[in-house]
């Protein structure tokens, strides 16, 4: 009699959990290193965030013993929490990278962009980011988007050719079979390529954990002052909040994912040790964005049609 073989269950196997977790990584370092090949001047988004840490992480596993051959870029709507940029700056210190940082407060300084009436300005970055593009001429840009982010994050292929005006069009999309991609361009055309597609929220803290990739402080769970608004826990800063009907009151939260901080909220949490997350991640029925990012409630369709004007 034929004997009937289970496959492991990952999720409880630590085994099977580290061997899903290597191949993971073959497989973006393996589209790292396509990239480095293919591009002239490619750069890596860098906003100091988890799966932007992940990446960069990766990226100099990928390229070692050799220093990386890439600039940061990031995209700074000057709302980014405190924690956040000054751990970008430490991890840019630390490894001697060259960081490009497109602030949208110098477009909105200059008329090339007019503030939100809702202080919202994570909308904002398309704009000086195919600005960037165009006058850095980089023609490939490495970043730490995942589809199990947004349902136009999944429709997405890992090397996506974007153009001349940075918009992307769906249909349009190369097909990448036997895990072979296609990165040429016509002059003016730049391509985003996602090597942690493939990956899940879960996936990017037990890597986090096996590689011990620091973090900024702000994903554990700490005391602070915050305010209820659309269901979402917000702090204060230099955006419109809180307003009369809106009480500060300090809670223990932790941030599941880090942006511009007029619309990414924080969550009750009283995880403290990236095993307390791995637990609250495998029990939790909604994706870090689809929690805690109000930009993206603004439609049904708000990341597709974003990225369509040239949003990473």
């Amino acid at each position: 009699m034929t004997e009937t073989m289970t496959p492991p269950d990952v999720s409880t196997n630590p085994a099977g959990e580290l061997s899903t977790l290597r191949a993971l990584e073959a497989e973006a370092i393996e589209i790292i290193r396509e990239v480095i090949a293919e591009f002239e001047r490619p750069a890596l988004l860098f906003s100091g965030g988890k799966d932007s840490a992940v990446l960069l992480h990766v990226a100099l596993k990928a390229l070692a013993p050799a220093p990386l051959p890439l600039t940061l870029l990031h995209v700074d709507t000057g709302h980014n929490l405190p924690e956040v940029i000054a751990f970008r700056d430490e991890v840019v210190e630390r490894h001697g990278l060259r960081l490009h940082v497109a602030a949208v407060e110098d477009w909105i300084a200059d008329g090339r962009l007019v503030e939100r009436p809702d202080g919202t300005r994570n909308p904002l970055q398309t704009v000086p980011l195919v600005d960037t593009i165009e006058t850095e001429r980089f023609d490939a840009l490495l970043g730490g988007a995942r589809r199990d982010e947004d349902r136009a994050r999944a429709k997405e292929r890992i090397f996506s050719v974007r153009s001349a005006m940075g918009g992307w069009d769906p249909r349009g999309q190369r097909p990448e079979l036997w895990n072979l991609y296609n990165g040429r361009h016509a002059p003016g055309e730049n391509t985003r390529v996602f090597p942690l597609s493939n990956w899940t929220e879960l996936d990017v803290w037990r890597y986090i954990e096996a590689e011990d990739v620091a973090l900024p402080p702000i994903y554990y769970a700490h005391e602070r002052d915050v305010f209820l608004r659309d269901g979402m826990w917000l702090t204060p800063g230099p955006w419109f909040g809180p307003r009369d009907d809106e009480p500060l009151v300090t809670r223990t939260v932790r941030y599941r994912t880090v942006g511009d901080g007029s619309c990414t909220g924080a969550v009750a949490s009283e995880a403290r040790t990236t095993s307390d997350i791995i637990a609250e991640v495998a029990a939790s029925h909604l994706s870090e964005r689809g929690a805690t990012r109000a930009d993206d409630r603004l439609s049904e369709a708000a990341m597709e049609d974003r990225k369509r004007e040239g949003y990473f």
